[in-house]
């Protein structure tokens, strides 16, 4: 067996245009993969491929990741085109204002709507790939599924309420269906989630540093709390979701593995 090979293996990716999708995209292209990319805007997706398609065979399909239908659609065109599919990574996600709680406010402030889409994005949005690419895998009777959690799960990070709960249930969710996925079709079928420390992405790029690239308070606070004293880089995550997709974790599955420069190890005292 070759440790972390990847070469030929049919991965599916959501949320694949973001900071981080972008650069997990690309390593698993330069590993030889073949990328099946999943989301909403066809101008990212399109851009997105251009990069990768030097290195790997890629496709994408503009979907909702949250509509069950679309993506069986999705489905029967992978499985008659490639036959089977290799792995899933769960890299969708995000907030919206609404389910941030400012530190002029309170809970009490909190907009239900909005939580909701939050919860829904980030739990719906990966318990519905899960259910529809997870199911070829149980037919196959091997796969490797990698979902998204945060450092919100295990720590009360202030203000992101609503993403909070969403990935401590999607968290919750992940452990679960290793089990149900082992328990009934065999252990050649893994379900694994990473949590990324603190990384500079679109969305929070201006909650963490100012215009001028210093830290702003949140920032510091971050920093101050974090061993190695700097953000991950987006390349960073790659080697984690290299060994989960691999069949070198073959014996690994219902974890969480933090990527977190030791934010959830340290005490910060």
């Amino acid at each position: 067996m070759t440790m972390f090979e990847l070469k030929n293996h049919v991965l599916i990716v959501t949320g694949a245009t973001g900071a981080l999708g972008g650069a997990l995209a690309l390593s698993l292209a330069k590993a030889g993969a073949k990328l099946v990319l999943l989301g909403r805007n066809q101008l990212l997706l399109e851009e997105l491929k251009e990069k990768l398609i030097p290195h790997s065979f890629v496709e994408y399909h503009v979907v909702d990741v949250m509509n069950r239908n679309a993506l069986l659609q999705v489905r029967e065109k992978l499985m008659a085109k490639l036959g089977r599919i290799d792995g899933l990574i769960n890299a969708v996600g995000g907030n919206l204002p609404g389910a941030v709680i400012p530190d002029e406010q309170s809970v009490f402030d909190l907009s239900e709507s909005d939580f909701d889409e939050v919860v829904d994005l980030n739990l719906k949005g990966t318990l519905v790939p899960c259910l529809v690419f997870g199911e070829i895998m149980a037919k196959q009777g091997k796969g490797s599924i990698v979902n998204y959690s945060s450092m919100t799960v295990d720590r009360v990070i202030t203000r992101v309420v609503g993403y909070s709960a969403a990935k401590a249930a999607m968290e919750n969710f992940t452990r679960w269906m290793a089990v149900e996925m082992a328990l009934k079709f065999g252990d050649g079928i893994r379900v694994n989630a990473i949590a990324p420390g603190f990384f500079i992405g679109k969305q929070n790029h201006k909650l963490l540093l100012n215009e001028d690239g210093s830290l702003t308070q949140r920032g510091e606070k971050i920093i101050r709390n974090t061993p190695m004293k700097r953000f991950g880089e987006p390349e960073e995550l790659c080697g984690a979701i290299h060994f989960l997709c691999s069949d070198s974790s073959r014996f690994v599955t219902g974890i969480v593995l933090p990527v977190d420069g030791g934010f959830s190890a340290f005490s910060g005292v």
